[in-house]
């Protein structure tokens, strides 16, 4: 099948009202009086931050080239040095969201991607709400590999969930939708929330956040990562499509004509060809190098350079195909500066300023209160974001250094924070990166939409926020 066409791909990359609006709210902040417990230089790094962060919302240009100008104004105004931008781009999990995205292009070209697909639907497709959790199995089994969530749901989960939709006679915009379309496309979206928090290569900002944390202290390797969210994503998995299906069930509840079409697709693709076989070895080799590499030396950049190397040898991959993929690039240039921003905040004291004026706030509470209400702060303020990586970049070391102040064990905190910085992207139909286009096609209103991501939210909170710690404390990685 073709992949999904983005609505998004053909609007006007420059903006000049919206850029003379970031312009003109940089300046304001710029002249504003800094609080007193702050620096010139960390207010000025503050006020790019802040600047940047707008410019990635409202997006007057490019994301690369945003990032751009908020270096260059950093190092006109001696806020950033020349060593510090530069030395910005030396990251290891900028490089690792890099290479992971290459490496996710093998699963497009060899037709992997497609095949898994279509096997899952074969397997899970005689019932509505089994077909659900087989678009749920592709979106899970794809997720490791490829940290482009767009590029999972929408690129290769949408594309097979609108053909059987069609099949079935269930259309957009119209009373049709209901049949089984509206079903599908709002369960997978759900689930690709669900999938993303459970890898940390399954969604580009999610190395992001294991950089910040570590600006903190704190390491978190990628076997940890999906050790710790292996039971509450599986739980997650296991109730929200069910859920959904009770409380938006699809007219039509019986799809034996998938499970048949998918048959017949898996038998014009034949049988499994070499460049596939390749693939799917690379995508073992790399996952066990991501859960027992740090035992033998190799660390997740390094695992991600050797699956890459193996796909480029054997003729998978194109050197000057991987060349020009934009969107890896672009990625690595804005990552790198957000890093670099964050990582000035925390140098020049202006997190420590704002964790210890909202300590005090919350000095006479135990952490046990307070802790769960940043955390619900954190989690449903995303509603005014339009972008993860936003979120994540302006929030997230904010939240987590001030939990720790209050008393909140380290762990905890950390990984609450970082499985809740995916799992809030299905609140909207502009939360994260795939939900323009699914929500876009038309198939579920916004107001149903609202509903069934502000529901499958506190769902998703009540199963990581208790029986996540319980699992964590189990398997060792928190001590509380």
């Amino acid at each position: 099948m073709n992949s999904a066409h983005h609505p998004l791909e053909d609007a006007p990359q420059y903006h000049p009202a919206k850029l003379a609006m970031c312009f003109l709210f940089g300046l304001i902040l710029w002249h504003l009086p800094h609080p007193d417990g702050i620096t010139s230089q960390g207010w000025q790094a503050l006020v790019i931050f802040i600047t940047t962060i707008a410019g990635l919302i409202v997006k007057p240009l490019p994301l690369g080239a945003t990032a751009l100008l908020s270096l260059v104004v950093g190092i006109l105004t001696h806020t950033i040095t020349r060593k510090q931008a530069f030395g910005a781009f030396q990251s290891d999990v900028v490089w690792l969201v890099v290479f992971a995205l290459f490496i996710a292009k093998g699963f497009s070209v060899t037709g992997l991607g497609n095949r898994i697909a279509m096997f899952f639907t074969m397997v899970f497709g005689r019932k509505s709400l089994s077909l659900s959790y087989g678009l749920m199995f592709t979106d899970l089994m794809l997720a490791p590999a490829i940290p482009s969530v767009t590029g999972r749901s929408a690129g290769i989960v949408f594309p097979i969930l609108r053909s059987i939709s069609n099949s079935y006679k269930s259309f957009p915009h119209c009373d049709s939708a209901r049949r089984i379309g509206a079903f599908l496309v709002v369960t997978a979206f759900q689930v690709t929330t669900i999938t993303s928090a459970m890898f940390m290569t399954a969604m580009a900002a999610n190395p992001l956040i294991a950089t910040l944390a570590e600006k903190e202290g704190f390491t978190i390797t990628w076997g940890q990562w999906a050790l710790g969210a292996i039971v509450p994503g599986a739980v997650s998995l296991a109730i929200i499509p069910w859920f959904i299906y009770k409380i938006y069930p699809p007219l039509l509840k019986d799809t034996p004509d998938a499970s048949i079409h998918a048959k017949q697709q898996l038998g014009e693709m034949g049988r499994l060809k070499d460049t596939e076989w390749v693939m799917l070895g690379t995508v073992f080799v790399l996952l066990g190098l991501w859960i027992f590499g740090r035992h033998i030396g190799i660390d997740a950049v390094t695992a991600a350079m050797v699956g890459l190397s193996i796909l480029i040898i054997t003729g998978v991959l194109d050197w000057k195909s991987l060349m020009k993929i934009d969107t890896a690039w672009e990625t690595f240039f804005w990552f790198c500066t957000l890093i670099l921003l964050s990582g000035l905040l925390k140098e020049y004291g202006v997190l420590a300023y704002f964790t210890d004026s909202i300590q005090t706030q919350f000095g006479a509470i135990s952490w046990k209160v307070a802790f769960p209400i940043l955390v619900l702060i954190y989690f449903y303020v995303h509603y005014f974001f339009a972008s993860s990586t936003a979120h994540i970049s302006s929030m997230y070391s904010a939240f987590f250094v001030l939990s720790i102040a209050i008393g909140t064990p380290p762990w905890l905190a950390l990984l609450i924070f970082t499985y809740f910085s995916n799992l809030f992207g299905g609140l909207t139909n502009y939360s994260l990166a795939p939900a323009p286009l699914l929500f876009g096609a038309g198939y579920v209103d916004i107001k149903t939409w609202w509903k069934i991501g502000f529901l499958v939210s506190m769902i998703n909170i009540l199963i990581w926020g208790t029986l996540g710690p319980i699992w964590w404390n189990m398997v060792g990685l928190t001590a509380f």
